[in-house]
């Protein structure tokens, strides 16, 4: 009778190559997680940052050039989606707008170089430049400034400010007679007129650079013989004398092609339009200004030419009006256009990076993990089966044993390599793994050095049963003799 062992049973399929799975999908899931979170605290940011701030912007009455301008502008920031907004307060003219920037109460004004600037205005454009024309009647040549101090003079301009300036220039102290032979003209009077018999001996105008290129008013004059354009040789002399003028050139043709006027090469003086903020301003936010005032300028120009050329501000040393630093910063170094636009976004985008990832690191670590089996913990299935040798009494069942055995090494193995299986232990885990193995070994030696005395005492045990039962069937039966006697010598 053999005693065969029992087979083993199919092997299961391994769980740890699950739990390696499901712990890269979470980590697959939070690294996603904290991209898109860290997305929306950005846009969200973003989004706080763009509507945080509120420029006033101090401008004359609501018909004047420089509210025009404030609204193209505001318009502008909009539809850029700028951070900023514009709150517009008008004043009765520009000298009160002024004054109130002065006192601090608005962050945005227009200046004239000729006017008084408050001393904490700093520039963020220049808009604009204005012409100073010194026209004569007929074909009557001006050589100086000097020969003004005895004509009557009109002004041209679009304010009583204006006045002041060419008093000033001219040398023409308030109140005295040079003084009141300089008058404002009346406002759209043809400049024909204005030199009509028994009218002004002269005609100084101030118009916007841009303005004067477009008006065909002077052309129709001129080819009617109304005026003469002269130069103003004093001009760099003004432009050392007076803080804020500047000498200009005009080139041939500038205010009218056919005739051509000037025919050549003219010099005269000029002033400048200046978009001013508070000195206060941080850098970031006048760069940001300036930058969207540079990169949309077509869009700010008037239709009647005001601000069609805006230029940066002037960010040399010795400037009229200094150049915010923000605005210099950018003027200076294009290349920092990007980080002035971004840098903010970016700092917040890498702080809730960090923030974001370092909480879903801390939940997979400590929560939502599937922590990997110690090797120390297989310790316990190779002493059960350390505890079944001595009741395996066949080869084939030490063979089955040998085999579970294995099966626990080979996983230990591939769980080492993968990770689903830690370090933790392994010292035991190869200390009873031997001590099995060991066993196992001197467990078989037994069974083969005494394998014909198992037999034989399986075979006896076997004889004793039949006979037992015999006895137990047939008890009064004296055939049980030769039945029990076959059995014995069989």
């Amino acid at each position: 009778m053999s005693a065969e062992g029992p087979m083993p049973a199919n092997d299961q399929p391994p769980s740890r190559p699950k739990v390696i799975k499901t712990n890269q999908q979470q980590v697959v899931l939070y690294v996603v997680l904290t991209l898109i979170l860290s997305l929306v605290t950005v846009w969200s940011g973003r989004t706080l940052l763009r509507n945080s701030e509120t420029l006033t912007f101090a401008v004359g009455d609501a018909n004047s050039d420089q509210a025009r301008f404030a609204a193209k502008l505001a318009d502008v920031l909009k539809n850029n989606t700028s951070r900023f907004r514009l709150k517009i307060v008008n004043n009765p003219d520009n000298a009160k707008a002024l004054a109130q920037f002065d006192r601090k109460q608005a962050d945005l004004a227009i200046v004239r170089t000729d006017n008084k600037v408050p001393s904490r205005a700093r520039t963020l454009a220049i808009l604009e430049h204005d012409l100073v024309l010194l026209l004569g009647p007929g074909n009557k040549k001006i050589k100086s400034l000097a020969e003004l101090k005895k004509k009557k003079v009109a002004v041209v301009a679009e304010s009583d400010s204006s006045l002041a300036f060419v008093r000033t220039m001219l040398d023409a102290p308030e109140g005295s007679e040079a003084a009141a032979k300089i008058q404002m003209a009346p406002q759209g009077m043809p400049l024909d007129k204005l030199f009509s018999p028994g009218g002004y001996g002269a005609v100084i105008a101030i118009v916007h650079a841009s303005r004067a290129v477009r008006d065909k008013a002077y052309e129709q004059v001129a080819k009617r013989g109304g005026f003469t354009l002269n130069a103003i040789d004093e001009s760099k002399a003004l432009a050392r004398k007076i803080p804020g003028i500047y000498d200009e050139t005009l080139t041939a043709g500038t205010l009218s092609a056919s005739p051509e006027i000037p025919d050549d090469d003219l010099e005269t003086i000029g002033l400048e339009w200046l978009l001013v903020t508070q000195s206060r301003m941080s850098l970031t936010s006048a760069g940001e200004l300036a930058r969207i005032i540079y990169e949309n300028k077509s869009e700010l120009g008037l239709d009647n030419g005001f601000a069609t050329r805006i230029e940066p501000a002037s960010v040399d040393k010795d400037a009229y009006v200094m150049a915010h630093q923000g605005a210099a910063d950018y003027i200076n170094d294009d290349t920092k256009s990007f980080m002035d636009k971004y840098s903010d976004m970016m700092y917040l985008g890498a702080g809730a990076l960090s923030v974001i990832g370092s909480i879903f690191a801390a939940i997979y670590a400590k929560v939502t993990r599937i922590a990997p089996e110690r090797a120390g913990q297989l310790s316990t299935a190779i002493l059960d089966i350390g505890e079944r040798i001595e009741h395996a009494h066949s080869l084939d069942e030490l063979e089955c044993l040998q085999e579970e055995l294995e099966g626990i090494l080979r996983g230990a193995i591939v769980g080492l390599r993968d990770g689903s299986i830690s370090t933790d232990g392994l010292d035991t885990f190869k200390l009873g793994y031997e001590f099995v193995r060991d066993e196992i070994g001197m467990r078989r030696d037994y069974l083969k050095r005494h394998a014909g005395d198992v037999e034989r005492r399986h075979a006896g045990d076997g004889d004793k049963r039949q006979v037992d039962g015999d006895k137990a069937t047939l008890p009064n039966d004296d055939t049980n003799v030769v039945v029990v006697k076959t059995a014995q010598s069989a």
